[in-house]
């Protein structure tokens, strides 16, 4: 029998019609594909991190590499009485100083930093973690939707991110089913709060990306038009 959530299910209550700020390049579809990653990353800046064992999306354990005071802290900023924003460097920053001045370069505000470590699971199993993010607790209507950027750090292209928009019971919508595909080096942007989405990892070894959270803006809009493929 395969999963599917019912209405019983914590996401179909988080909200998604606000008067928050959201940006245009995900108006349509909820995501948008960016251009690869246009350097390399040092194996090191992921493998030598310290690991937190904490379950979201399948078998996973996370790195904080930011959290809301710093601390190795896997939480959402609302226990910390914050919104997914503002965060603070944590220990693990210092031995991925190639990935925290990615981040620190996109100039928009940013929250939770985390490469995720996730175990090879099929479509079934991962679909029982399909869910939406509770990325905007907190957040003052007048100040920009938090959404959150990916990096692959492996090479994973059997694998895939699956993406379905919510439907008027606020249950995932098989007819807006979309696949993104999981290469190394490969860059995505998503408003997980609207869009129900897990992984499938087709993989045999664990699979590494890092996950930021960013608030939507002009200065984010700007960097993602500046990071979008190049036409040919």
């Amino acid at each position: 029998m395969t999963f599917w959530p019912t209405l019983e299910h914590w996401s179909v209550q988080i909200p998604l019609h606000t008067n928050h700020y959201r940006m245009a390049a995900l108006a349509e579809t909820g995501f948008v594909k960016m251009a690869d990653l246009p350097f390399e990353v040092p194996v090191a800046e992921w493998e030598n991190l310290e690991y937190l064992d904490w379950k979201s999306g399948g078998d996973t354990n996370f790195a904080p590499l930011a959290s809301a005071d710093g601390q190795l802290d896997c939480r959402g900023f609302w226990d910390k009485g914050k919104t997914d924003k503002d965060a603070l460097w944590t220990s693990n920053a210092d031995l991925a100083p190639t990935l925290r001045n990615y981040i620190a370069g996109v100039g928009a505000n940013f929250g939770r930093v985390r490469i995720i470590k996730l175990e090879p699971q099929d479509h079934e199993t991962a679909l029982r973690s399909f869910h939406r993010d509770d990325n905007n607790r907190f957040n003052p209507d007048n100040e920009g939707w938090v959404v959150r950027n990916w990096i692959e750090l492996t090479d994973d292209p059997d694998s895939y991110m699956l993406l379905m928009e919510p439907g008027a019971d606020g249950l995932p919508d098989p007819s807006t089913e979309v696949r993104v595909p999981l290469p190394q080096w490969s860059r995505f942007t998503v408003d997980t709060q609207r869009l129900w989405h897990v992984v499938v990892h087709n993989g045999t070894a664990p699979r590494y990306a890092l996950i930021t959270s960013l608030e939507s803006g002009p200065v984010l809009e700007h960097w993602i038009d500046s990071q979008l493929p190049v036409s040919v």
